[in-house]
């Protein structure tokens, strides 16, 4: 539900209310198929952080009657949302911490409410990487440190995380940088890779890392098959932690919109523009190199991150997304 959220605000568009968003979901049909459930953006104004279990169990209700179900949880980690930066001073580090537990408390309730039967709860480093920079090992230490303490407090309340890289984000702004931390992490039980097709396509261009490049400055996008072997050893290396999957389209380009910075740019999945071939490149992600489906996650999520509100007010963006996900999931889906 955060492209009802992200990029909005009073220097943008306004927000979409969770009740539009949830409705435009519900709506959507495709051969007779919809939508199974929502991920969830835990901050206000759509879900609360700090949610009453009476406000909870109204939420559930509420999804319960539209024939939907809760799945990933983003935990609002950012300063602007109540947290702090994951390699900050120590008051910033216990704000990101709080928000975790918060977030993992409002998963476990979902659970034993009934409405969530799958999904994690996705952090990110909250932090530039520009100012990431500027100490490159020191501050990888430094979120290293947070994500294992976010570990822990995952694992109390039966939850896992997932930590999306974008080319944005502090020490998670390439592929080989990810890799690394989730080593130095080395909690692959409870933290693990959420993948976004758009976000990570940014990462075989080197943007914000262009020692990482897998493609050349140049690069000819009618390359296609070219595209498909980069993107495969970008997802190679993420793929074994991987718990958390989003179907996506990008074209190459950034945007950056409200309080969100630059990032990899979301399409529309008809979008001529759009630079993947989602089917084909989503088995990137959900098949292993042996080329049987990895079983990694039990859901699928569209992104629609920073969409104009004209866009997402549109039915036929609902569908148009509904029939690629059918499609990913008849191409490379397992139940």
């Amino acid at each position: 539900m955060w492209p009802g959220l992200v990029g909005k605000g009073p220097d943008s568009e306004p927000p979409i209310d969770l009740e539009t968003m949830l409705n435009l979901t519900a709506a959507a049909e495709v051969d007779g198929v919809r939508f199974d459930g929502v991920d969830l953006f835990l901050t206000l104004p759509h879900t609360d952080i700090d949610s009453s279990d009476g406000d909870l169990a109204r939420l559930a209700e509420n999804l319960a009657a539209k024939g939907l179900r809760a799945g990933s949880l983003v935990a609002p980690v950012w300063p602007s949302t109540g947290g702090g930066s994951a390699m900050g001073s120590s008051a910033e580090r216990a704000a990101f911490l709080t928000q975790v537990k918060k977030s993992c408390r409002i998963g476990r309730k979902l659970r034993d409410l009934g409405i969530r039967k799958s999904g994690i709860v996705r952090i990110d480093s909250a932090a530039s990487a520009g100012d990431w920079a500027k100490d490159p090992e020191a501050g990888t230490k430094r979120i290293a440190q947070t994500f294992r303490e976010a570990c822990t407090i995952a694992e109390e309340f039966g939850e896992r995380l997932a930590a999306e890289g974008e080319i944005c984000w502090a020490g998670m702004h390439s592929w080989r940088h990810n890799v690394q931390l989730l080593e130095i992490v080395d909690r692959p039980h409870t933290l693990g890779f959420q993948a976004d097709m758009a976000h990570t396509m940014l990462f075989t261009m080197g943007y914000n890392a262009p020692e990482d490049a897998l493609l050349p400055p140049d690069f000819d996008w009618s390359k296609s098959d070219e595209l498909a072997a980069a993107y495969r050893t970008m997802a190679g290396a993420l793929r074994p932690w991987t718990l958390d999957f989003h179907v996506a389209q990008n074209d190459g380009t950034v945007k950056g919109s409200g309080s969100h910075d630059k990032t990899g740019r979301h399409c529309q999945p008809l979008d001529p523009n759009g630079k993947l071939d989602i089917v084909r490149d989503s088995g990137a992600w959900m098949r292993g190199v042996d080329g049987r489906p990895t079983r990694a996650f039990a859901h699928i999520c569209w992104d629609g991150c920073m969409f104009p509100n004209a866009v997402m007010m549109d039915p036929k963006t609902w569908t148009d997304v509904l029939r690629v996900m059918i499609a990913v999931r008849r191409a490379h889906g397992w139940n």
